[in-house]
């Protein structure tokens, strides 16, 4: 059971380079968040501007009741290092993330946590740039596109729905963060936060904030590379970063699957065919453990039972789709029994 905690909200802001925009977002901070409750981390992550002596100048500024707190990481480790650390100086029942550079809006950080506190069922919201109803300046085609491409990889991975994976401003509850570890320094973190989240099995909600992204010029750090990069961090956290059960059931999964794809197709469309449904069962193999994708083989079999040609294919397909709602009905109701980790 958790504590007892007079701090309501802890706000972790990591800041490199940042000095043509923290104080205006100190502003901001004190117009939306002014609340004895609520504590404030920025921390520096090495910048080489200016950034460090403004974030120390805050603290001795006497118009505002919040907790104030200053890290200070002499070199540049990265975005996830940075919020680890604020996340161990953190109380707050509820941690907002929100980057320094302004291009997301300080209020929509603060609908976003009303919205949490109203509604207590809720665990985590996440910020989505692409949700409509907000202001939205993106001017950068690539980068658009690696982050849209990242996010629908992400929701194939871990059977989401979410719209921007790599938002930057999130609000989850203390509960959450107690069940996980982060273990990327950089960019990474938005995907390792969200794995993570997904794999404790809590809900993701998403609120659609405005957009307005910086050039180079300006100051932007991020690039179309780093979403590339992100690639490997998808792999990463979905195909490595598992219990053994996962490993297990991902490899017979993968074997049973390609198996039946071996039964379509003659030649070169049969190996296609092979690789197609191998693909298929590394997703219900990272979704359902031993038992329940055992299910869905059984009735991939019954349907290859009925038909001709395409006929079979007909009721192996719907046969398919009837195992894996039949195995997520018992994967629901045996989750929290011992047996779980085999289902």
């Amino acid at each position: 059971m958790l504590q007892e905690n007079k701090v309501k909200l802890s706000i972790i802001i990591p800041v490199y380079n940042e000095e043509n925009y923290i104080s205006e977002l100190f502003e901001q901070l004190k117009n939306f968040f002014n609340d004895k409750n609520i504590e404030i981390i920025f921390v520096n992550d090495g910048s080489v501007d200016n950034s460090k002596n403004l974030i120390k100048s805050f603290k001795d500024h006497n118009d505002y009741i919040f907790q104030y707190y200053f890290i200070d990481i002499k070199k540049n480790s990265g975005k996830g290092k940075a919020i680890q650390l604020g996340l161990n100086k953190s109380k707050g029942k509820y941690v907002l993330f929100l980057d320094a550079d302004l291009e997301l809006d300080t209020k929509d950080a603060f609908d976003m946590y009303q919205m949490i506190e109203d509604k207590k069922e809720i665990k985590c919201i996440f910020g989505s740039r692409y949700l409509t109803g907000k202001l939205k300046k993106n001017n950068y085609f690539f980068n658009n596109l690696v982050g849209k491409i990242n996010s629908l990889i992400f929701n194939i991975f871990f059977l989401q729905s979410l719209t921007d994976v790599h938002c930057g401003l999130k609000i989850i509850h203390r509960e959450v963060l107690e069940k996980i570890k982060i273990t990327l320094n950089d960019f990474g973190i938005e995907l390792d936060l969200a794995s993570q989240i997904v794999r404790n099995n809590f809900f993701i909600y998403e609120y659609g904030v405005s957009y307005y992204f910086r050039t180079k010029l300006q100051g932007k750090k991020i690039t179309w590379l780093d979403g590339i990069k992100s690639l490997y961090y998808l792999f990463k956290i979905r195909f490595i970063d598992n219990d053994r059960y996962t490993n297990l059931s991902l490899i017979y999964s993968i074997i049973y699957m390609s198996y039946v794809g071996s039964y379509f197709g003659m030649g070169s469309g049969n190996t296609l065919f092979i690789m197609f449904f191998g693909i298929i069962g590394s997703i219900i193999g990272l979704n359902f453990f031993i038992l329940s994708s055992s299910i869905i083989f059984l009735f991939i079999y019954i349907g290859s039972l009925f038909g001709q040609g395409n006929g079979k294919t007909l009721s192996v397909t719907v046969f398919f789709c009837f195992g894996i709602f039949i195995a997520r009905y018992i994967k629901k109701y045996l989750f929290k029994s011992k047996v779980s980790k085999w289902f």
